[in-house]
């Protein structure tokens, strides 16, 4: 019986996987527990599933699913949840920024009783102009969001069978999961430690992917943005009605003046980014809504190892037809 299961997403980790194997290994094999290592290949470009295919002929707790295509990290740990059969799963990167050297602590506080350990970076090495958006985002976070998201606290965390399965039987197709872990709740304790540098290769986030990361977060766990648009509305009405007033007032004791083409073109401006701004945020929760009722699978895998196939989610109908996508028919 596997006990503990360690979920390691991969895209273009060729360079560094081996590296964060051996690593691992060493750091988990003197604890005395038993552990599986599932490896998702989310439609990596380079050499990454030929090393891979390398580490689970040589080591038999290693098993791999591997993606059609790229298709976002939170389908590729979704996968991993689904693959992995231990106790408790850990999910981390392969690029060596969660240190393996953590996980003996993360199992102790475990065994004391908490569901979900986080461990939660600081900021140590990272520009300063990054590190002043991050504070802001996770201060609008925290004013706006239903759930509780702490800076520094990513995808990095142990988490019991019990928080996996809550996590599985979430059926939206717009997931993040750094919401999603704060929503199924349990007992949860977190520890900090210094931020590390990659070990190999460039990092996948880009400044536009993680805008597009950060009103993803927004979005999808409150319905704020809409209640601010409709305040938004109704202040531009009150102003406008007061402005007539006025307008009127001012006719009434002084005559009509000439109308005033800088106020005009003033007015139009304003309000026109107003409405577009509006339909921008009405349009991205009705394609969140459009994307939800087609119920597409989160992913399509390509190829899997002997042992793999992903564990069927009792909670998710799309499961079962992913599960032998990628092994091999038998000929006639």
């Amino acid at each position: 019986m596997v006990r503990m299961s360690v979920v390691v997403p991969c895209l273009d980790e060729s360079e560094v996987i081996d590296a964060f194997h051996t690593a691992l290994v060493a750091t988990l094999e003197p604890t005395g527990v038993a552990f599986e290592v599932c490896y998702v290949d989310d439609g990596s470009g380079d050499r990454t599933m030929d090393r891979l295919r390398y580490l689970a002929a040589a080591d038999g707790r290693v098993r791999y699913t591997s993606f059609s295509r790229n298709f976002g990290k939170e389908s590729a740990l979704l996968a991993g949840m689904r693959m992995a059969r231990g106790d408790v799963v850990v999910l981390m990167d392969a690029d060596l920024q969660h240190p393996p050297e953590l996980l003996p602590r993360m199992l102790e506080l475990h065994r004391h009783g908490y569901d979900q350990v986080i461990a939660q970076r600081d900021r140590t090495g990272e520009g300063a102009a990054r590190t002043a958006l991050s504070r802001v985002y996770y201060r609008l976070v925290r004013r706006f969001m239903d759930v509780e998201i702490v800076d520094g606290a990513g995808d990095f965390r142990l988490l019991s069978r019990r928080a996996v399965d809550s996590l599985l039987s979430l059926p939206e197709s717009n997931r993040f999961s750094k919401g999603l872990f704060s929503w199924i709740g349990f007992d949860t304790v977190s520890f900090a430690y210094e931020n590390v540098a990659r070990a190999a290769g460039r990092s996948k986030w880009g400044g536009r992917r993680l805008l597009n990361y950060g009103i993803d977060g927004l979005l999808s766990f409150n319905s704020r943005p809409l209640r601010l648009a409709i305040h938004t509305g109704l202040w531009l009405f009150l102003s406008a009605l007061v402005y007539a007033l006025w307008i009127i007032a001012n006719a009434v004791l002084d005559g009509v003046d000439t109308p005033g083409y800088a106020t005009l073109i003033t007015a139009i401006v304003g309000l026109s980014g107003v409405q577009l701004a509006t339909l921008g945020v009405i349009g991205e929760y009705v394609g969140r809504i459009y994307h939800e009722t087609k119920r597409r699978p989160h992913y399509v895998v390509r190829e899997t190892d002997r042992t793999a196939g992903v564990h069927r989610d009792p909670g998710d109908p799309h499961a079962a037809p992913l599960e032998h996508a990628g092994r091999a028919r038998p000929k006639p």
